[in-house]
């Protein structure tokens, strides 16, 4: 392979960038593994560290990942999800072209505890409908999925097939129930043994945390979910606008006089 290197550009560089321009080319497909370090340096005619310093290179911009004692691969693209408008996770990856489904571990009426009664704003004690699921794409796990919902707003909804069907269409649909708008925090996190037995990730690994709360459009709460995404699948978008005009102190010249004790001084 023909090694291009303009002037002033490291040599791990230019074999990240030959390298990249096999993936954007389909020379490697994603989820493929790509040659060791060991074939790399002969192909390019470098040495080991070069190569190594290139993969590594590539693994920090998100184009490959390495599994050690395995070997580098392609990663596949990510999937763009909102933070901007409240969704279902169906209709989002429907709308990308994907094929939805879930595995659904979980699904009944259990009681509510302090934290659930207090997020759902229901009685202590009260019905929750509880529904565990690992939502797939294209056959592939990658989120798990704990939504509480309060029984008395979706009597019987768990007669539905959520491994096929959309939670908020059910709602929509069947209850006249459609989520209207809803507080969300996503944080990063280490990825615990049992989810990266679910997700079928290698440990360690990073995932996206959500905690959503989402209301109807009269105030009540209609549900709360817990989930982690992964996070080698996802990237998130919004968009962004200033919030109130700048103010004009901001960018003035303080004073050269300030107020010490009562008095002014230079």
């Amino acid at each position: 392979m023909i090694l291009e290197n303009a002037a002033g550009k490291p040599l791990y560089r230019a074999v990240a960038d030959a390298l990249l321009g096999q993936i954007s080319s389909g020379g490697f497909s994603a989820n493929q593994r790509i040659p060791s370090e060991s074939e790399l340096g002969e192909l390019f005619g470098v040495g080991r560290n070069t190569v190594r310093h290139a993969l590594a290179d590539l693994a920090a911009r998100g184009f490959l990942r390495t599994v050690q004692g395995v070997g580098s691969f392609v990663t596949a693209e990510r999937l763009s999800k909102t933070a901007e408008y409240l969704m279902g996770f169906t209709q989002e990856m429907s709308m990308q072209g994907r094929q939805v489904s879930s595995d659904v571990l979980e699904a009944a009426v259990i009681r509510a505890d302090p934290f659930l009664a207090r997020r759902l704003q229901i009685q202590l004690g009260g019905e929750v409908v509880y529904l565990l699921r690992v939502r797939l794409i294209d056959g592939e796990p990658t989120a798990i999925e704990r939504a509480y919902l309060p029984h008395e707003l979706c009597p019987g909804i768990l007669a539905n097939d959520f491994s096929a069907a959309s939670l908020y269409q059910v709602l929509a649909e069947q209850y006249g129930r459609r989520p209207d708008h809803a507080e969300q925090e996503i944080e990063a996190s280490l990825a615990t043994p049992q989810v990266a037995e679910l997700l079928k990730l290698e440990l360690p690994a990073v995932v996206f945390v959500f905690h959503r709360h989402t209301q109807l459009e009269d105030g009540r709460v209609i549900e709360y979910v817990d989930s982690e995404v992964r996070a080698d699948q996802f990237r998130f978008y919004t968009n962004l606008k200033l919030h109130a005009p700048v103010l004009d102190f901001a960018f003035r010249r303080l004073p050269s006089r300030v107020a010490v004790g009562g008095q002014f001084g230079e």
